[in-house]
C-alpha cells in the first residue's frame, strides 16, 4: 500500500485578477508533486473563487493561503485582513459553492479580526494512503561504519595450526 507523508504549504499573495490564476496554477503544481492530481480541480477552484470574491469585496488585498495534506484529507484555508469584510453578506454565493463541492468547510475569526476560511476535500480510494513519519537521516559523522568481513585465509589459519600440532607430535 502507498504511504503518504504529513504535506504543509503556504503561500503569502497580493489579490488581483490575473494573480487569481496564477496562484491556481502554483497550488495545482504542488498538489500535483504530493501526488494529488485528482484534487487539483476542486481545491484549485475554491481557492480561485476565494481569491475573486476577496479581490472583488475587500479593501486590503493580502491573503496568505495554505493546504495541508493529512494522508486522508486536504485542508485548504485563506486568510484575510480586513475587518469589514463581512463572509455572511459579501461573500454568500461564493461559500454557497464552496460548500456544494467540498467536504467541509468554515470561517473563524482571529484574535485581530482577519478572518481565516477553509474547505477540505477528502482523499478519495485511490489516493487515501495512512500516514508514515519521515524518518531523520543520519549526518556522516553520525553514520557507523559498515563492519569489514574477515579474510578467509585469517579464519583458516588457526584451524590448520591445530592440524599441524598434532601431526608434529607424532
Amino acid at each position: 500500500m502507498k504511504t503518504a507523508v504529513p504535506c504543509y504549504y503556504h503561500l503569502d499573495v497580493d489579490v488581483s485578477p490575473e494573480r487569481a490564476g496564477q496562484v491556481r496554477r502554483i497550488l495545482a503544481a504542488h498538489l500535483r508533486f504530493w501526488g494529488l492530481e485528482d484534487l487539483v480541480d476542486p481545491v484549485c477552484g475554491g481557492a480561485e473563487m476565494l481569491l475573486r470574491a476577496i479581490d472583488e469585496h475587500a479593501t486590503d488585498k493580502r491573503v496568505s493561503i495554505e493546504m495541508w495534506w493529512t494522508g486522508q484529507h486536504l485542508i485548504t484555508a485563506v486568510g484575510e485582513n480586513n475587518q469589514d469584510l463581512r463572509p455572511d453578506q459579501d461573500l454568500r454565493g461564493c461559500l454557497a459553492r464552496i460548500a456544494a463541492t467540498s467536504d467541509g468547510w468554515g470561517c473563524c475569526a482571529s484574535r485581530t479580526g482577519s478572518k481565516v476560511i477553509w474547505f477540505s476535500q477528502r482523499a478519495r480510494a485511490g489516493v487515501r494512503a495512512p500516514l508514515v513519519p519521515k524518518a531523520p537521516e543520519p549526518a556522516l559523522r553520525e553514520r557507523l561504519q559498515t563492519p569489514r568481513a574477515l579474510p578467509v585465509a585469517a579464519l583458516a589459519s588457526p584451524a590448520r595450526e591445530d592440524r599441524a600440532a598434532p601431526e608434529e607430535a607424532r
